[in-house]
């Protein structure tokens, strides 16, 4: 979706900010709708579905100022997700795996039995919260640079945004490792296959930010 809004944007006719408008306080109030309704979630795949919602509303928002750093936070943002998404799913799948659903409130504790997971689980959520030395952090950068630039009045919104994208990846992170573990679950150690496919979801978000020029072009 991101790449074909990308292609027809880059053949309309320039518009007028006034004719962007609309469309980009949609944008951003759809993502900031879409980021609180992640903290109103109990199955986990909801939560992680809806948050992909929330940060391809910032490339909707990036491509429509039609501009060359928008374009490249785009696509920085658009690589950077997918994988942190990805991350995420694959998480919630080990989880799903060993507790049979996907509900928060029974999914919990998961830190005192499956300490190597935990781990994987703190560094998928920082890196949605787009901390260094995650890519994200340069999507997230360029476009916030490039919405300021178009118009200094969107930095609200983004800043309400980035809170509430922090507030809910927190609170992922707490519902499912925090609290005090479910006597039902099976919890069966941790795969190697399983720490191999966290592991290649991580290492290109921390290796991109040492050559992100693969990514944004020279």
């Amino acid at each position: 979706g991101g790449y074909g809004i990308a292609r027809i944007t880059a053949i309309l006719p320039t518009t007028p900010q006034t004719t962007l408008l609309p469309l980009i306080a949609l944008a951003l109030w759809g993502s900031i709708m879409a980021n609180i309704i992640c903290l109103r979630q109990t199955d986990l795949k909801s939560l992680i579905a809806y948050s992909s919602v929330g940060h391809m509303a910032l490339v909707i928002l990036a491509l429509l100022t039609k501009t060359p750093w928008g374009l490249t936070g785009a696509m920085i943002m658009m690589i950077a997700h997918g994988l942190t998404s990805s991350m995420t799913f694959c998480l919630a799948n080990t989880a799903y795996e060993r507790s049979n659903t996907r509900t928060l409130i029974i999914a919990t504790g998961m830190q005192l039995t499956l300490p190597l997971l935990a781990t994987w689980w703190l560094l998928a959520n920082l890196a949605n919260m787009a901390l260094p030395p995650s890519i994200n952090i340069i999507g997230e950068l360029s476009i916030m640079s490039t919405l300021f630039y178009w118009s200094p009045t969107t930095i609200i919104p983004l800043a309400i945004n980035t809170l509430l994208t922090a507030t809910y990846s927190l609170y992922m992170l707490i519902a499912t490792q925090r609290g005090k573990p479910n006597t039902t679950m099976y919890m069966y150690p941790a795969h190697t296959r399983e720490h191999l496919l966290l592991a290649l979801h991580m290492m290109p978000l921390v290796l991109l930010i040492i050559n992100p020029i693969l990514i944004t072009g020279p």
